[in-house]
């Protein structure tokens, strides 16, 4: 067996007859079991059901399954049919009829769930220690935290139990136990994986999150999980994402004001944090310093304003019955849910709306932004000793996230001298699921450092279906629409962002139309070469206006880039080079500009 859980490598290897999917399952039940005093799992891998899976998808065989054999753990708030679910609460478990909504796409899928993992209970944590069923441990320090609420399912994954797993995002539990165990979190925006079989914590704000060994994956899986959902009233309909920041040749990302910025004593993490910025600026991206008091302010809302109040009603009729039955920190936070007033609801929500207007002002300024995921780690000692302040202190960067409706990609950033990980947090509006897990990909691509407690092969780089559409159309540009000529005017006024800078494929000969201020791009069966060009994206609903101001002879066409690709592009009808001046051997009209300006 190969000792890469990355989906790709495990598709090929099932693809080459080099592993089956029983083979893996023996694999990882007896690699769970040499981690048993990590308090991972709740309900652990049961051999005879994962046996029977195995051989089932075997017998089917993997056409259609995008996930086939894959293996991935489930947070123990979302229902897996048969199985209990017991949000870390022995006295409240039930066992579920069917599957939630989004393990259940999983399986169709072709993934095989491995168990379900320990977590916080009822989802109240961003540490992992809350929980009966014991304190989860880190991945790569056992005496430190791992991570909450979604604790055991990304220490699955960093210990090489599952290629990825399920867990739930309301304050930051899909990102700060990536961060703590050198993972991928994706906490996609809100709505766009259904939470049908899920308990809520707070229902209005909850997210169905993605731990993963890198992006990609995190992607593969984002495209099979997604879907509307009926049956689920916050369920949402995808909306074209827009200009792809994270595979731009160059971007904008925000960073917070250094005032702002807390590493509770913690020199090495503010030392990685800005080498995670300048690796942002080497990538493309140009830093723009943001007054990050409004998200902040916005944090305190979740824990200090009545949203506890939704946490509350999640479970009142159990808490109400059996307080004794939860861990009493929980207890004692969800309780204080039941003291706030309708009337301070309203007031909370005012003051929401106004503080997403004053946060949602950075967003013509720039594509994304960066933030640590935490400010520091702590050992479990650490937290018991001040279970609240030091659970605050993790939310610090990650609690205003669903409040505002943001997605977040958190990704690895190196370690500590002492081994362990730290990670950064990628955000931008709702809907920018994809440029955010592009931008991630890129990330992960200049770092050495193989992600998860379990060493790995990265994958080769390959084109994973695109789970939003972008809601933009490219166009090449060879002449007077370049960037710092004339008429860029005409792309950027409607949106328009550079991609990249290219050439076409060498089928193209360039003229000087007679009116000495524009070029016109020609294929040709033979003696051509390749000419320089930008690619431009723009908003669909702004490409009929732009395409309806160009004069002819040019025209918008199918244009060949070097690489084979094929996008919109200048072109020119053949009788607009009569008289015309061949240029070609200038590569492109920046140099021939040139030649005659000096």
């Amino acid at each position: 067996m190969s000792s890469s859980l990355y989906i790709h490598n495990l598709l090929s290897a099932y693809r080459s007859g080099q592993l089956t999917p029983t083979s893996l399952v023996e694999a990882l039940i007896a690699r769970s079991a040499r981690y048993t005093d990590h308090a991972i799992w709740i309900t652990p891998p049961q051999r005879e059901h994962l046996l029977e899976r195995a051989r089932e998808l075997e017998g089917r065989g993997m056409e259609g399954l995008p996930l086939y054999g894959v293996p991935f753990a489930i947070k123990d708030n979302m229902d897996l049919v048969d199985v209990p679910t017991t949000c870390a609460c022995p006295d409240f478990a039930y066992t579920p009829k069917r599957s939630a909504m989004v393990v259940q796409r999983l399986l169709d899928a072709g993934a095989i769930a491995m168990g379900k993992t320990n977590l916080d209970q009822f989802a109240t944590g961003l540490n992992g220690t809350r929980s009966p069923y014991g304190a989860c441990r880190n991945a790569f320090a056992p005496d430190y935290i791992s991570g909450g609420s979604s604790a055991g399912s990304a220490v699955a994954v960093a210990l090489g139990l599952a290629s990825f797993s399920l867990g739930t995002d309301t304050a930051g539990s899909g990102r700060v136990p990536a961060a703590f165990n050198n993972l991928v979190g994706l906490k996609p925006t809100c709505g766009l994986l259904s939470t049908s079989g899920v308990v809520p914590a707070c229902r209005s704000l909850d997210s169905v999150s993605i731990f993963a060994l890198s992006a990609q994956d995190a992607q593969r899986v984002f495209a099979a999980a997604l879907g509307e959902d009926t049956s689920d009233p916050y369920s949402r309909t995808i909306q074209p994402h827009g200009f792809d920041f994270g595979r731009a040749l160059r971007f904008r990302f925000g960073v917070p004001a250094a005032k702002d910025l807390n590493f509770f004593g913690d020199d090495q993490y503010g030392h990685l944090f800005d080498a995670a910025v300048m690796r942002l600026e080497v990538l493309g991206g140009e830093r723009v310093e943001l007054d990050f008091a409004p998200f902040l302010e916005t944090a305190r809302l979740l824990y200090g304003g009545p949203w506890v109040a939704e946490r509350y009603q999640a479970i009142r009729s159990f808490i109400d019955a059996k307080p004794d039955a939860l861990f009493p920190v929980t207890r004692d936070i969800t309780l204080t849910g039941a003291k706030p007033l309708a009337a301070d609801a309203f007031s909370a929500l005012c003051r929401l709306r106004e503080l997403k207007r004053k946060c949602d002002c950075i967003w013509p300024q720039v594509d994304c932004v960066i933030t640590p995921t935490a400010g520091t780690i702590f050992t479990r000692a650490e937290l018991l000793a001040e279970p609240v302040a030091r659970n605050t202190d993790l939310g610090y960067y990650t609690n205003f996230m669903n409040l505002l409706d943001y997605a977040a990609v958190a990704v690895p950033a190196g370690f500590r001298v002492d081994g362990l990980p730290f990670g950064v947090t990628l955000f931008a509006p709702a809907h920018q699921d994809v440029p955010l897990l592009h931008l991630a990909e890129r990330w992960q691509l200049t770092d050495s450092v193989p992600s998860g407690a379990v060493e790995t092969t990265p994958p080769p780089v390959e084109t994973v279906p695109a789970a939003v559409p972008s809601g933009q159309v490219r166009v090449a540009v060879v002449g007077a629409h370049l960037s710092g000529l004339p008429l860029n005017y005409q792309i950027t006024s409607r949106g328009g962002r550079l991609i990249s800078d290219t050439s076409t494929a060498s089928c193209y000969r360039l003229y000087a139309l007679t009116d000495g201020k524009r070029p016109g791009l020609i294929r040709v069966a033979h003696g051509g070469r390749a000419i320089d060009c930008e690619v431009w994206e723009m908003p669909a609903t702004a490409f009929g206006s732009f395409v309806n101001g160009i004069p002819a002879p040019l025209g918008i066409g199918n244009v060949e880039l070097f690489d084979g690709s094929h996008v919109n592009g200048f072109i020119c009808e053949g009788v607009g080079i009569t008289n015309a001046v061949d240029i070609t051997d200038f590569k492109g009209w920046r140099a021939y500009l040139c030649s005659i300006q000096g």
